[in-house]
């Protein structure tokens, strides 16, 4: 009842795919929904082209299902493109960039290629430019986001603009219900992101994924506040204290800010040992130390609909079971 021509595209049982999330979605998640009958995504943005084959090398020794990768293009790394076509992956998603100048170059490598958008009008670029499927990104979602238009309204816009091209759409989706108003929309499944923030798997910081549990949508705010190593791209995050004393303080800009400057934390990962200031683009993970509070907590407004932190197995299942009672609920009264 769930196969969509997502599932045909990249040879996966179910049309749920995780978010390639920066520092967050990595080889161990990505390999857990993959091999739950998702799409696992792993997030590889500004990895050198050693560090890229050793994740696909841990996902890979995790599970022999299909998974994805994501690139962000300010922070795509010389090499990265011709590296992922010799490692065969699945599909890689590109976001944040021009698609015309993009997708031919990762095309006549052979990849096959996922365009993540904010608007029907870079979606039609990006069908003009080879894309194989595309994301329609809502204002809804959590993390980075390059659109202003709710999914609600994204949706429908972007299959009317690329006909029958895959699509998938992200931005507010947290369980089954969201798949299925996805796909009733026009979508062929769904990316889920702050969903799988709060799973075991996920690389994020544990304070992190507990705040999620009691956030509300309106815990959330669009911004361009985290810019250290980003600057200028909007993202949506929790309201946390430091936020809160940013706003208090009358929302200064950069330059101006409370705090800022301070080196609050450190990432300490594979070798690496970098200090991370307050207002840095990078979220708390399992591998940072310090006081984490001065970072930037990535969440969409589906934060409402998170009450546990659970296996990404299990989320998987959990959404596909409930899209599946929704669609056999709806079916025979809708039909009479």
């Amino acid at each position: 009842m769930l196969h969509t021509r997502i599932c045909d595209l990249f040879g996966i049982e179910l049309p749920i795919v995780s978010a390639g999330m920066g520092a967050v979605a990595r080889a161990r998640l990505a390999a857990a929904v993959s091999e739950a009958g998702g799409l696992g995504t792993i997030a590889l943005a500004g990895l050198s082209p050693e560090a890229v084959a050793n994740e696909i090398a841990r996902a890979r020794a995790l599970t022999s299902k299909p998974f994805a990768v994501n690139l962000l293009i300010p922070f795509m790394r010389p090499g990265v493109l011709e590296l992922l076509a010799r490692e065969k992956v699945c599909a890689v998603t590109l976001f944040w960039g021009d698609p015309t100048e993009q997708i031919p170059p990762a095309k006549k490598l052979g990849l096959t290629v996922i365009w993540q958008c904010g608007s029907a009008e870079e979606a039609a670029s990006a069908k003009a430019a080879g894309a194989n499927a595309i994301i329609a990104q809502g204002f809804e979602a959590g993390g980075h986001v390059c659109g202003t238009t709710s999914t609600l309204a994204l949706i429908p816009a972007v299959r009317d603009t690329i006909g029958d091209l895959p699509m998938l759409a992200a931005g507010g989706i947290a369980d089954g219900r969201g798949l299925v108003s996805a796909l009733a929309l026009g979508a062929d499944g769904a990316v889920f992101g702050t969903r799988f923030v709060a799973s075991h798997e996920s690389a994020a910081h544990q304070q992190y994924k507990r705040c999620l549990l009691s956030a509300k949508a309106s815990d959330t705010l669009h911004t361009q506040l985290f810019d250290i190593g980003w600057p200028g791209a909007s993202h949506r995050v929790l309201r946390t204290p430091f936020v809160d004393r940013w706003e208090t303080a009358g929302r200064p800009a950069s330059g101006n800010r409370p705090e800022e400057g301070k080196a609050v934390a450190r990432l300490v990962r594979d070798g690496i040992d970098v200090p991370l200031p307050s207002y840095s683009v990078s979220p708390p993970t399992e591998d940072t130390e310090g006081d984490i509070g001065g970072l930037a907590w990535y969440a969409g407004e589906s934060v409402s609909m998170i009450s546990e932190i659970a296996s990404a197995g299990e989320i998987v299942r959990q959404i596909a079971a409930q899209a599946g009672e929704i669609i056999a609920k709806r079916q025979r009264p809708l039909r009479s």
